[in-house]
């Protein structure tokens, strides 16, 4: 089982991992092509655990393996 510190790790790289999906895009251009407010996505990137829902969104619209977002795990896109 994982110690808190280890959590909050992952937590942090999980806003580094959006920031790296996100690229050259600004916050609202992301949030625009996700559907989503720019608010979330800047939280998000600064830290706040994303909810469920947002989570799913990125990796369905932006075709993005869930392993990849929460762990780090595997390559960043899916095989399609």
């Amino acid at each position: 089982m994982p110690s808190t510190t280890q959590i909050h790790r992952m937590k942090r790289k999980i806003a580094e991992r959006l920031a790296e999906l996100r690229g050259e895009r600004s916050q609202r251009q992301f949030a625009r092509d996700l559907g989503v407010f720019q608010q979330n996505v800047n939280r998000y990137e600064n830290g706040t655990t994303p909810h469920t829902d947002f989570l799913l969104t990125v990796a369905t619209k932006e075709n993005v393996s869930l392993d990849w977002l929460l762990l780090g795990k595997g390559k960043m896109k899916r095989n399609r």
